[in-house]
């Protein structure tokens, strides 16, 4: 589990003890749950940064033989 993982469990936890022991309805339940939902979107961008394909490398995994795709080693 990476850190960022761990964070989110961490804070996931610490907002459901906050949650019990304040109410759904609090300011601080919300705020809880806020830092929550921002520690996944970021975890999110980060996961989308890997992954993410030019049109280019999308072109030349679906047409490996196009001209444009060819490697030349040296």
């Amino acid at each position: 589990m990476s850190n960022l993982e761990e964070q989110i469990e961490k804070q996931r936890s610490e907002a459901r003890e906050v949650c019990d022991s304040e109410g759904t309805e609090s300011q601080d339940c919300a705020v809880a749950w806020d830092t929550v939902e921002e520690l996944q979107a970021e975890y999110s961008h980060q996961r989308s940064e890997k992954t993410k394909k030019t049109s280019l490398e999308q072109y030349c995994d679906e047409n490996p033989e196009a001209a444009e795709c060819r490697v030349y080693d040296d």
